[in-house]
Formats: structure tokens, C-alpha cells, sequence
């Protein structure tokens, strides 16, 4: 099951991924709403393993430690390049939106061909550097979370600190293009699409 919600000012999407048979999921990329993301949870009688953050900018990690109080046991994973975003709120860029979010350390870093297991389901981490230094894309049996590397008609923005946009491109091209043309992808900010649709569409990758 992937469901996704538009979260906070910004309207990053937090999705939840789960093995329905299970009932186990994980969060991906809680950027706010920590009570409200929490009740979803609830709502579809879950129980969460991880907090997953396909990147550390504060839109999409700002509910994390919230969401640890409220959930209790659950393992958070970051790329170790952007690991330091989540207690530096110069790096996740909360300080230049005068929030200062300033969170607790990941429980563990994330590995590019790492698989996690959600019950019987299977996350594949993909390192997408580009966007972000540690931007990451998770790979399940149901379609790809592309974080802010991949949208619909379009790719991340490479402006902030430690972007590239060569380093996004070849990831995009390299890694995600390659995936079969009906994979569903689950982006980090507006609607859904496919790697068929941005192979033929999307203007940045032509």
C-alpha cells in the first residue's frame, strides 16, 4: 500500500508505504503535521518500523522527532550526506526561514543498494546526489519515492548548498530512467507519474 499526503507550508508529500498483510510501514519524509501523520497511522491500524528521509532539507524532516515521542520504538534513516542536516538547521535551511529546527541524530544511515524489509514488502535505497549531497530514492515492488530528485516535468533544484546539477542529471538518467517505463513514481512535491511519462515529457531529461 503507498499512500501520500501534502504536508506543511510547503506541501512536501510524506507517503506511507506498507505490507498490508503485516501491517508493518514505514514514513517517508514527515517534513510537518506530526499529529496529523500520526493519526493517518493510526487510522489504517499500522505499525511503523522506520521514519525514512530521502533528503535533509526541513521540509521534509520536521516532524521526525515528533513523531518519535508520538510512535515510541521506530528507527530513523538518513544518507550519511545528509546526516548532518537533521541537527544543523543552517544545513537543513530552517535557520533561513527563522524556524531553527534543530532534531536528534539518525538512528542509522542509509546505503545506496540497501533493502529494507517492511513485512514481506522490500525497500531498495538508490543514491541521487544532486538535489542534496545524500538525496536518496527508495525502490518498492509498487513504485519509486524520487524525494525532490525527480517530478512531474521536472527535477530537483541544484541552488543550495552542495547541489548539482550534473550530479542530478547523470543520477536521474544513470538510475532512475533505466527502471521499467511503468514504474509509478512518487515524488517529493506535487502529483504522481511514470518513468515513461518523464523519459518522454520531461523537459530537463530530452
Amino acid at each position: 500500500m503507498i499512500e501520500g499526503r501534502a504536508m506543511g507550508a510547503m506541501g512536501a508529500n510524506c507517503y506511507l508505504y506498507a505490507c498490508m498483510e503485516s501491517k508493518q510501514a514505514v514514513i517517508i519524509d514527515p517534513g510537518a503535521d506530526g499529529k496529523r501523520i500520526y493519526n493517518w497511522v493510526l487510522e489504517k491500524g499500522l505499525k511503523v518500523n522506520y521514519i525514512l528521509l530521502t533528503h535533509g532539507h526541513v521540509d521534509h524532516i520536521g516532524a521526525v522527532d515528533e513523531l518519535r515521542g508520538l510512535i515510541g520504538e521506530v528507527s530513523v534513516g538518513i544518507h550519511a550526506g545528509d546526516a548532518e542536516m537533521l541537527t544543523n538547521a543552517k544545513k537543513n535551511l530552517s535557520s533561513y526561514l527563522g524556524s531553527n529546527v534543530v532534531l536528534q541524530s539518525a538512528d542509522f544511515l542509509l546505503q545506496d543498494g540497501q533493502e529494507l524489509s517492511i513485512g514481506k514488502q522490500r525497500l531498495r535505497v538508490i543514491s541521487t546526489p544532486g538535489h542534496s549531497p545524500g538525496c536518496v530514492c527508495f525502490l518498492s515492488a509498487e513504485g519509486l519515492f524520487s524525494g525532490d530528485t525527480l517530478f512531474a516535468g521536472s527535477i530537483g533544484r541544484t541552488d543550495f548548498p552542495g547541489g548539482s546539477l550534473d550530479q542530478l542529471l547523470k543520477g536521474v538518467k544513470e538510475k532512475l530512467l533505466v527502471l521499467a517505463e511503468n514504474t509509478k513514481v512518487y515524488p517529493g512535491h506535487g502529483e504522481a507519474t511514470t518513468i515513461a511519462e518523464e523519459k518522454r515529457d520531461n523537459p530537463y531529461l530530452l
